[in-house]
């Protein structure tokens, strides 16, 4: 079974409107302007369609772009940064796990209720499983970070301190 294109209803050809969806999200642009942009390539579109089309394809985009980083990263090696916060959801205290790469991109979040080595093993683990191994992990002084990482193997890949 053949992948129908997201495109196939659409007048203009995909090149069009992925040009012009990308002119809107990477540049600081208004639709009018891209409009404009577009008129002044020989391409006749209102600034309406431009909106409908990065309602209906940003998210398709987008995911085609963090696809690409992911793929980009495995290959690398990143250092990544490993902390925990406190964040009250509905009046109980939870803790919020977070990573984020040296560019300060957040890859992956999790909440949990417990703030212990298998609440750490289980974030360690998911993002492990999604983005690979970078080459340094960054944390704070936790033991629960060092506890996992332990039980992972990847002790002589953490960093300490910020």
């Amino acid at each position: 079974m053949t992948k129908r294109s997201p495109f196939r209803y659409f007048k203009t050809s995909s090149e069009i409107i992925r040009l012009a969806v990308m002119m809107y999200i990477r540049f600081p642009l208004s639709l009018r302007n891209v409009e404009g942009l577009l008129h002044e390539r020989g391409i006749d579109v209102s600034h309406e369609a431009v909106r409908f089309w990065w309602l209906r394809f940003g998210p398709m985009f987008a995911a085609e772009i963090r696809r690409r980083r992911v793929v980009g990263m495995r290959s690398s090696r990143w250092r990544w940064h490993f902390d925990e916060m406190f964040v009250k959801i509905n009046g109980e205290r939870h803790y919020l796990w977070r990573a984020g790469d040296h560019e300060g991109e957040v890859l992956e979040r999790f909440v949990t209720k417990t703030r212990d080595k298998k609440a750490a093993l289980k974030f360690l683990k998911k993002s492990m499983k999604r983005y690979g191994w970078p080459e340094t992990l960054v944390t704070d002084r936790l033991r629960s970070y060092g506890a996992a990482l332990r039980e992972i193997g990847a002790v002589d890949r953490q960093e300490t301190g910020r």
